[in-house]
């Protein structure tokens, strides 16, 4: 099975839609069919007291990697959303880049289960354990963004 959708195409979903992503500075590193590697530069602005990665920082990363890996199987459907996030923080991050590599554990055709390993770059063992559902529209119905808000190209 082939990607429904590509590191540029997600990227122009991303940059159009989720400015969030670039502040946390987040990047899409590869995706596969049913899976993806997306990387968070280390900030020191994302250190929390007691010197780990922020919490918020390591769910928005594992989100992001959720939802890439449903688009990897249903192509660039923007309004498919997170309905369940669960992580088990496992040990304290390193202060460098944090690697999210996410997989596909069964999807339906109106729900996605994804796993999500959360590690620090060049660090043994994982820093965090992420599963995750996301709910996908149907196919048929589901508008894009830019028909929402009456973009060019709609």
């Amino acid at each position: 099975m082939t990607t429904k959708i590509t590191i540029p195409e997600i990227q122009a979903i991303l940059d159009a839609e989720l400015p969030l992503v670039d502040i946390l500075g987040m990047q899409v590193e590869d995706v596969a069919a049913g899976a993806c590697r997306v990387r968070m530069r280390f900030k020191p602005d994302l250190v929390r007291p007691g010197g780990t990665v922020a919490g918020p920082a390591m769910m928005a990363l594992a989100d992001l990697a959720m939802y890439v890996v449903v688009l990897s199987l249903i192509g660039p459907v923007e309004l498919a959303v997170t309905t369940n996030l669960n992580i088990n923080f496992l040990r304290k991050p390193g202060p460098r880049d944090m690697i999210a590599e996410g997989r596909i554990l069964k999807a339906g055709k109106r729900l996605a289960v994804v796993e999500v390993d959360l590690y620090s770059e060049g660090e043994e063992g994982m820093v965090a354990h992420v599963t995750g559902t996301y709910s996908i529209p149907p196919q048929d119905k589901a508008p894009t963004i830019a028909q929402l808000t009456g973009a060019a190209g709609a």
